[in-house]
């Protein structure tokens, strides 16, 4: 039996990106826990014929391999920078070209980065609402993260990590955790 597979998605092109990190950061813990296959892609892995596709079959085989995986996997993480109080264009043209019944009844962590705390309820009144209407489980704790809680692109404040913890312990309604004894018996 494979493990289950965990895919991360973070709506920036920038490298480095603090919502990269942050979803990078919630994936390894997630995958520490309960055994995951982690896959962490950004705007940029999908590339270019993003911005250009109006549909899937407009985008190249990167991008159209991409939106599979995020189709396909066990459970995603998603992280979006905020853009004047919303998430990116690009980001939301990814996730238009998912058709809704793909994500259905798919366990889905919802984050999102900002310059500030005027932000914070952006993963509230936007990503939740989106993947509600994708018919997607998304975790009773969201996670959103400020510049402040980074030191070079890695997550740093406590208050932070115990929110981080939350939404990784909330993940055995779906995946029971694996014992180290099992992980170091594979």
């Amino acid at each position: 039996m494979s493990a289950p597979k965990l895919i991360g998605l973070a709506g920036s092109f920038n490298r480095p990106s603090k919502t990269f990190a942050l979803v990078e950061n919630i994936a390894g813990l997630a995958a520490e826990k309960y055994g995951f296959d982690n896959t962490i892609y950004d705007l940029a892995d999908v590339g270019p014929s993003l911005g250009q596709a109006l549909r899937r079959d407009d985008l190249d085989n990167r991008a159209r391999e991409i939106i599979a995986d995020i189709a396909n996997a066990d459970i995603l993480v998603i992280g979006a920078p905020t853009f004047k109080g919303s998430y990116p264009g690009l980001f939301k043209h990814l996730i238009d070209l998912i058709d809704p019944h793909e994500l259905r009844a798919k366990p889905i962590v919802i984050t999102a980065t900002g310059g500030g705390d005027r932000h914070a309820l952006m993963v509230e009144h936007q990503l939740r609402p989106l993947f509600g209407f994708f018919m997607a489980h998304t975790l009773p704790t969201a996670v959103y993260a400020s510049d402040r809680d980074f030191t070079d692109y890695r997550v740093s404040s406590e208050q932070l990590s115990k929110r981080i913890g939350e939404v990784i312990t909330e993940l055995s309604a779906f995946f029971p955790a694996i014992s180290p004894a099992l992980i170091a018996a594979e």
